[in-house]
């Protein structure tokens, strides 16, 4: 299980990714190391469906200069590590968090997720209590049926034939290049479509293996009648664990009354709405969302070597 590295994309200026072959199967991750002095317990975050780490690396990036050790996992089926056919179940997803905090001997974390990346960060949760310091969901799913109508129709059946079509190395070549002549007409921010979120998105469609792995993930939790997949019942597991609820207000994937719900059912849960966020609320506020996390990591540092038996 030895690890290498494996070079950015050329366009890019993302942290060099390490790639570990664990159970026949590569897997990437970034792995910020923080300070020497900082918090004992590691921050693991998770990202979303058709996403991969570099979605993370602006809230990572400013984790680790506040002291923390932040390890972004490119997830199965998506970036650099293994795609294609196989089982994107979230029970295996979660077994992959485990493995890599095992070959890179973990014992515990802080365990964020974003969208499906917290779907897992709930399941982890449910199969691995022990493993966890804390957990902050982020637009998660799992906490209620009700999803984009997108997403209903992409998890029908020949919705890969449609992708194909619309995703491919022409139409995310005239994306890339309309995003990068949209400030020379003078204009500030790009439209979402054109944002560096969504053209990553758009590159991993663009792959055919990629795309097999999306829509195989997508269908095991989403139907044409929405998120098939439900942690609501399951809550019980993050009754003791201390626990951060962020959602953008302006989320219309997953709307901000499952982050309500899931605050209502856990004790020890803090819920922060940001009026000006959507669906992904680390890239439009990741100064806040690192603050947030950074006051949750450091509270759960705090209360554990409070509890800790003094040395014998």
């Amino acid at each position: 299980m030895t690890a290498r590295s494996a070079d950015a994309s050329p366009a890019s200026d993302e942290p060099r990714l390490q790639v570990v072959r664990l159970h026949g199967a590569d897997v990437a991750f970034v792995d910020l190391p923080g300070a020497a002095d900082g918090p004992a317990s590691p921050i693991v975050a998770l990202h979303g469906l058709g996403a991969n780490s570099s979605h993370w690396l602006p809230a990572a990036e400013l984790l680790a200069g506040r002291g923390h050790r932040v390890i972004v996992p490119d997830l199965p089926g998506h970036g650099r590590s293994g795609n294609g056919p196989g089982d994107y179940s979230l029970g295996t997803l979660a077994s992959s968090v485990r493995d890599l905090l095992d070959h890179l001997g973990l014992a515990t974390c802080t365990l964020v997720g974003h969208s499906m990346g917290g779907g897992i960060a709930l399941q982890f949760a449910y199969q691995f209590p022990q493993r966890l310091d804390a957990v902050a969901l982020l637009d998660a799913g799992g906490l209620g049926t009700e999803t984009s109508s997108a997403l209903r129709w992409l998890a029908r059946p020949g919705s890969g034939l449609v992708l194909a079509a619309a995703f491919n190395s022409a139409t995310v070549g005239a994306l890339e290049a309309a995003a990068r002549r949209w400030p020379l007409g003078g204009r500030r921010t790009p439209p979402d479509l054109l944002s560096d979120a969504s053209l990553a998105r758009f590159r991993e469609l663009a792959d055919p293996d990629h795309r097999e792995a999306f829509l195989s993930m997508l269908r095991s939790v989403v139907d044409g009648g929405g998120q098939r997949v439900s942690a609501v019942e399951r809550l019980s597991v993050l009754a003791a664990t201390p626990t951060l609820i962020v959602w953008g207000a302006r989320d219309h994937i997953l709307p901000v009354a499952h982050g309500d719900r899931a605050h209502a059912e856990l004790p020890h849960s803090t819920l922060v709405v940001l009026p000006d966020a959507g669906h992904d609320p680390h890239l439009d506020a990741p100064d806040l969302v690192a603050e947030l996390i950074d006051e949750l990591a450091r509270h759960r540092a705090l209360t554990l070597r409070q509890t800790a038996p003094p040395p014998a």
